[in-house]
């Protein structure tokens, strides 16, 4: 069994909870359209962002360069994936068709699914893995600061947990960075190539679909462009830090929350997805 299904299962969702200030537990929207409702599809790309990204980095359990990393990236890996559980638990009562958050883990290709591209680059090496974390945890970490003040109370349960462990992400992945930034030759010129290489993808992180800006005006969401600020002055303070220079304005790669991926995402769902496919509906 991989580590994502593992930690998949060993995580509860929070209860549904009522809370004050005309915050929601539920969407208003039937249940006959919720599949294609933008509340639905928010909370799902939401998972799928933190699914991807946890399995990738589950990925280094037992080959992370150190007996620490081979502790700290597991437990980065099923922060994400808790995380993920509680969106897709969310996301399947909004749905109201019985699937649980299994069913949307595993039984969806990857064309269903809505993750941001950088999420499923693959590992690489280690500085690779670390600026890859850095620069989503940089964004999450303030995103979900926002999104604790959602007026869907479920949203602002889910990230108001997930804020204490978006902040570790940025901290743990930031002195790595530095440390291999301003570190040997060695080190340096693969952390730098790894900036270059991702930087592509960090556009995707800002972009937001009519769906979801509509449930920004609806106090529900959060403006993704209102995030850039906080994520400029981590992520300037990081590279400076560790020596490495911003990589210029380029051309940004994107399409992932449209279900457009590059060949990784396949690769990654096929080994991910076989053992709950080979045994659909086994209680285990």
């Amino acid at each position: 069994m991989s580590s994502t299904t593992a930690a998949l299962q060993s995580r509860r969702a929070p209860a549904r909870k009522a809370k004050a200030g005309g915050r929601t537990s539920r969407p208003a929207a039937g249940k006959a359209d919720a599949a294609s409702s933008p509340l639905f599809s928010y909370v799902v790309s939401l998972a799928d962002d933190a699914l991807v990204l946890g399995h990738r980095l589950s990925e280094w359990t037992g080959y992370a360069p150190t007996l620490e990393e081979d502790i700290a990236l597991p437990n980065l890996a099923l922060d994400l994936i808790g995380q993920a559980r509680f969106f897709y638990a969310y996301a399947g009562e909004i749905e109201g068709k019985g699937r649980d958050e299994d069913a949307l883990a595993y039984l969806r290709d990857e064309h269903g699914f809505s993750n941001v591209l950088l999420a499923e680059q693959p590992n690489g090496d280690f500085a690779a893995t670390m600026l890859r974390q850095l620069l989503y945890a940089a964004f999450m970490h303030p995103y979900f600061q926002a999104l604790t003040a959602s007026k869907d109370a479920r949203l602002a349960e889910i990230a108001a947990k997930a804020v204490k462990e978006m902040a570790y992400h940025v901290r743990h992945s930031a002195e790595w960075v530095i440390r291999l930034g301003d570190g040997t030759e060695e080190s340096r010129r693969r952390a730098a190539a790894a900036l270059d290489e991702l930087w592509m993808y960090t556009g995707e992180l800002f972009e937001m679909g009519e769906g979801e800006r509509a449930l920004v005006g609806a106090g529900v969401a959060v403006d993704r462009e209102s995030i850039r600020p906080a994520w400029d002055a981590t992520i300037n303070r990081v590279l400076a830090e560790a020596t490495l220079e911003r990589p210029a304005p380029c051309g940004m790669q994107s399409g992932g929350r449209a279900g457009r991926h590059t060949e990784y995402l396949g690769r990654m769902l096929a080994e991910m997805q076989v053992l709950h496919r080979a045994h659909p509906g086994v209680t285990w």
